[in-house]
């Protein structure tokens, strides 16, 4: 092969190997507090 031919093939091969690795991005872990399922009653003192 010419040297013309590897250097072709040697640049392709990095644009494709850079191609694939810049356009990964690792997911981001959130963790959220759930809501509570319901609230406790007020006392408020008064008997109703």
């Amino acid at each position: 092969m010419s040297k013309s031919i590897k250097l072709m093939a040697m640049v392709g091969l990095v644009a494709a190997v850079a191609a694939c690795t810049s356009g990964q991005t690792e997911d981001e872990f959130v963790v959220v507090d759930p809501e509570p399922i319901s609230t406790e009653p007020v006392h408020t003192g008064k008997f109703k």
